[in-house]
């Protein structure tokens, strides 16, 4: 059986993960023979067409799905404090996915010097891509060339720094701006659909140059040019972006969110422009995800 360990931020402490659709995940990803059937021949005709995935998308905006949301919080210990509830209570369970935060529910770093975490999510950084050894196991290495395809988009980011965020199932699905910046228009890389839980992870890193992705550069004061990257994921109904291109936004301002599924953040950082909280790096050296929210400090800017 394949454990998941996090560090959350506020407590300091290492927990296990609840997986969210486990026992699938073990018969998918597993070690036996029936699994190694399945990933090979089964998964790879799941991820590659997206029907399934926007069917049962479809299926969590149906009325009836209201009967697993109360089960769902009590089982994955979701706080509602710090989210609107509609007076009616929500339509679906995709309703309650894409849930809203209260107005100054999150704190946020006031200084235009540091930036914010963008999603609640468990999070690794890499100060520098060129010294990356892996990212969930060790040997394992994301390529920045089949993540970033373009060459000219590329080069920018070589030498630099990396975020990765990993939003389960039972976090706030909406995602946002890490420092004040002017978005350019999103761009969609078409790809997969193959799961981002950190069992697939372990399997193939390669999943997250492969699936379905969104990429949009952030013109910053501080920060210079970061590329904010949406991966999608199996089960996500889509990324829906709710910002204006070409328009300012504060630090914390709404980008978008994901519709129902676990999902997945990819920011890129230009060299000798942000250097990361060091519980962040740390955790990150020892291949530990660092559990935490929207909103609380990921680094503070460089000279340019």
């Amino acid at each position: 059986m394949h454990r998941v360990f996090y560090l959350d931020r506020k407590t300091e402490k290492v927990e296990e993960e609840k997986i969210y659709g486990h026992q699938l995940l073990e018969l998918v990803y597993g070690d036996g023979i029936f699994s190694f059937l399945i990933s090979k021949i089964f998964l790879p005709l799941c991820a590659k067409n997206s029907l399934l995935s926007r069917v049962y998308g479809y299926l969590q905006k149906k009325h009836y799905t209201i009967t697993k949301i109360a089960p769902f919080i009590r089982q994955y210990g979701v706080d509602m404090d710090d989210f609107i509830e509609p007076e009616r209570g929500f339509d679906s369970f995709n309703d309650f996915f894409v849930r809203k935060l209260k107005p100054g529910a999150r704190e946020m770093a006031s200084s235009p010097n540091i930036a914010i975490l963008p999603a609640d999510g468990r999070y690794l950084v890499v100060q520098k891509l060129e010294k990356q050894q892996g990212f969930f196991v060790k040997g394992q290495k994301l390529s920045l060339e089949e993540l970033v395809p373009e060459a000219r988009l590329r080069e920018r980011y070589l030498g630099g720094a990396l975020v990765f965020g990993r939003l389960c199932p039972s976090d706030y699905h909406r995602f946002h701006f890490p420092c004040a910046c002017t978005p350019s228009a999103p761009r969609l890389i078409n790809g997969y659909l193959y799961s981002v839980n950190p069992i697939a992870l372990r399997k193939n890193i390669k999943i997250l140059s492969e699936n379905k992705r969104v990429l949009t550069e952030l013109e910053t004061e501080n920060f210079g040019k970061i590329l904010y990257i949406e991966i999608g994921a199996t089960a996500v109904g889509s990324i829906q972006q709710t910002y204006q291109p070409g328009r300012f936004y504060d630090k914390g301002d709404e980008k978008g969110f994901f519709e129902f599924g676990g999902s997945s953040i990819v920011m890129l950082f230009e060299k000798n422009r942000i250097v990361f909280d060091k519980d962040l790096v740390q955790a990150s050296e020892e291949f530990l995800e660092v559990k935490a929210c929207m909103g609380e400090s990921l680094g503070k800017a460089l000279a340019g």
